[in-house]
This record gives C-alpha cells, structure tokens and sequence, in this order.
C-alpha cells in the first residue's frame, strides 16, 4: 500500500513546487511491483521480479507548463528536482490551454483505493514456489493427437501489484489500489506434413484463485490444432463475424477517432459528428469504469477527473468526445475525460454468444486473429490479414488463412447484424462476438 510517510512525501513536493513559484501542481506517486515465471517446453526458462517507485510533477507556472519524473524520493534529492522543474518550466514557451481540472470535476469517492474491489488480499503472501506451480500446471507439455504433435510451448505467469497516488493544488487527493493475475501461452504444432500451426490464448483477473491456467494452455492448443489444413478460399462479399478474442478492433479506431488529439489535428474520420447519427439504431457503446473487481476499473483518469458510466454512443448517436482539460480548451469545447476506460458494447440483434450468431447468419468467415495489417484514422479505411474459419449453415466447415478484410469502418457498422453478450472479462474493452454483412474479403 501507499505508506503515510510515501503520501507526506508526495505532499511535501507538491508544497516544494508551491514554495519555489509554481501557481499550481500536480502530483502522481506510482509504485508497481511484478513476479514473471516464463517456461518453455515444460520447463522454467525465465524468473523476473521488479519493483519500481515514480514520482510524476506537473507544473503550471507563469501560462506555462512543464511535466517531470523521478524516482529518487529523498527528500533533499526531491527539493532540488522541484526547484529545476520549475526554473525549467520558466524557460518554456507560453501555453494558455494547460490547467488543472476545475475541483468540481475531480474525484472525492477514491479515498482507500480499494473501493472497486481490485486487490486481492492473498497478493502479499505468494510464494515462488507458487508461482513457479501456477506457470508449470498451465503447462499441456508434451502432447499429440491424430496427424499432429506439439513442437513448441512458451507460456508467462505473471502477477502484480499497482497502487497510484494524486494530489493537486486544487484540492485533489485521490488513491488507486489493483492487482492482477494473468497467464498467457502460444504453441506451436505440427501435422503429419511437416507444416507448422500456431495458437494463443491467454486470461486475466483480479484474483489469483480465478485464473485457470491449465484450461488457458488446452485453448492455445485446441486454436492450434484447429487451424490444421487451414488455406485461402476464394474472396468476394461475405458475412463477417469477429470472434470477441479480436472483436475490440473494429472499436478501438473509433474510440481513437473520438479521442482529443485526433480531433484538435484533424486527423479523424470521426470530425465534426458529435450529435450525429453515424451508426445503426439501436447501436450503443457505453463507458463502464465501474464494474467491481474487473482489472482496468477506475474512479479516476489521469488528471484526477472523477469517472461515470456514460454513452459513448446511444442508439446510433455520437454522444461524447474524450477531451482532457487541455484538448477542450484547445478546441473551446466542455472538457470530458481523457479516454474510455471500460467501453462497452451492448447487445445488438438476435444476441447470444459466438454459437448463437453463426447459427444466426448462416454461412461466411470467423475471423479469430488479424495478421498484420492496418487502419487509417483520418479515413476510416481498414485492411488486415485475417485467420479463422469458414462457416455454413450455422457451423463451422474448415479452417482459413492467407486471407484479407478491407473496407471502411462507418460502412462496416453500417452493415451490424449482431453485437453477442460474450464480451470477456479480461479484456480493456468489453466487445462482444460482432457480425457484419456484405464485407470485402480477397483470397485464393
């Protein structure tokens, strides 16, 4: 936990700064600690421990504006750090837009930290010995099965403890407490051919006794082994249905597009459409920062502005720009909060999980994974490698590879059948299976 003597000395910088001519401040205590065990092959490859300790200032003096870290915390080192932080801000060109938060804005419910139910309690008493147990029970080393066997396994546990502490001259005093359990592995297989396929899939949770990693490492192997035989079939217009796995990539450049910078550069295909209807009735995208015990929750972005669930999009309509304090004043627009913290889609159309939606649509391709790629922000446009399956009559047929998706974003939401209710848990954004009608692929 943050210590009272770490929280006195987080406020005595932020007086330091005060003291030396700053008209106001901000100041971030982060402190991290995180336990690795890497395996290969069934085996322990690679132990890491770390901790580490980072203290953020912002300084706003004389209309300008200076940001700097540190991470030695003695109090006479600190004092002169302050003070070369604000001589320096002095030299600084003039920058009217950057200003605390007004305190109304800010968060006053994040007085522990451990309001959301983040921490797990039994954090402090794992052993190595249990660590290095999790990451080898995770292990399907060594396996095989018909026309196939397992030549390639790397697996990661790791756990870790993140605690932030904020203060500003404002007012401010907020704390942030979470750990987080996770386990990922990615194998490789090879069929009676000689042809080599690979699977991944990894979990993440609050507590350590919900991560399962023995089932994590059988669904690496099952999505290796099911990409057996896996080829480019012709292209054309095809439903598209994104496993939730990858689905967040048809939202994540939306939420970009809607994000400060983008916008104050014109770099957005999303300019101007606050208000406006751009996607299908009945469509909405919530902000949910508040879900208890789901790793990403928070009271709180960055500045300390108090987070809320809020329509990202409603029914269709544009309903929020994410807008820091300097991007609204450099766009003279009502300041939000910086990002999305826990976006999340809700169901859309006949809704129901992976099954229900293949079932729903009939036949197209499952994309499960984009290889490579990219998107253009300012356009839209879109164009990735895709792997996945092909499906007909509501069931998967044969695998694919070597394929592409192309198109543009708002006519790809143009074209929603269905949004599931399969979003995981582990995920930053919460975005379920999705089907689409009528998109591009290029094959064979």
């Amino acid at each position: 936990m943050v210590s009272e003597q770490e929280k006195r000395l987080t406020r005595s910088c932020m007086e330091m700064a005060l003291e030396a001519g700053a008209q106001k401040v901000r100041v971030t205590l982060s402190k991290s600690s995180m336990d690795l065990v890497a395996t290969l092959d069934g085996e322990v490859d690679k132990v890491t421990a770390c901790q580490d300790r980072n203290l953020e200032i912002c300084i706003f003096a004389d209309g300008r504006y200076g940001a700097f870290s540190t991470n030695r915390l003695e109090e006479a080192a600190l004092r002169r750090f302050v003070g070369d932080a604000v001589q320096t801000t002095r030299m600084l060109a003039p920058d009217p837009c950057r200003d605390l938060p007004s305190p109304e804005r800010q968060t006053k419910a994040a007085l522990t930290g451990l309001e959301l139910g983040l921490y797990d309690s039994a954090y402090e008493g794992i052993t190595a010995a249990d660590r290095r147990q999790q990451a080898l029970g995770a292990s399907t080393w060594p396996a095989s099965g018909k026309g196939w066997k397992l030549i390639s396994e790397e697996g990661e546990y790791s756990d870790n403890l993140e605690h932030s502490y904020v203060l500003d001259s404002g007012g401010l005093e907020a704390l942030h407490t979470e750990t987080c359990f996770s386990y990922g592995v990615e194998v490789t297989v090879e069929d009676s051919r000689g042809r080599k396929y690979s699977g991944y899939w990894w979990d993440s949770c609050v507590f350590g006794k919900d991560l399962d990693g023995a089932a994590i490492g059988r669904k690496a192997l099952e999505a290796a082994v099911a990409q057996i035989g896996s080829r480019s079939i012709p292209g054309g217009r095809r439903t598209l249905v994104l496993d939730s796995e990858i689905s967040y990539k048809a939202v994540s450049p939306i939420l970009a597009a809607l994000g400060g910078f983008n916008l104050q550069q014109n770099n957005s295909f999303l300019q101007g459409s606050l208000g406006k209807k751009l996607f299908p009735e009945g469509m909405t995208l919530l902000d949910c920062p508040h879900r208890p015990g789901e790793n990403g929750s928070r009271l709180f972005d960055s500045e300390g502005v108090a987070t809320s669930e809020r329509p990202i999009i409603e029914n269709g309509v544009i309903k929020e720009y994410f807008l820091n304090t300097y991007m609204a004043n450099k766009l003279s627009l009502a300041p939000t909060q910086e990002e999305a913290t826990r976006p999340l889609l809700l169901p859309y159309g006949s809704a129901g999980n992976r099954e229900a939606i293949l079932k729903l649509c009939g036949e197209g391709i499952l994309v499960t994974d984009f290889n490579g790629g990219n998107s253009n922000i300012a356009t839209g446009d879109f164009s990735y490698g895709i792997e996945g399956f092909e499906f007909s009559g509501g069931r998967i047929t044969r695998p694919v590879s070597g394929m592409l998706v192309t198109g543009n974003f708002l006519t790809l939401w143009s074209k929603l059948i269905a949004a599931g209710n399969d979003s995981r848990p582990c995920k930053g954004k919460l975005i379920p299976t999705l089907a689409f009608a009528d998109v591009d692929f290029s094959g064979e």
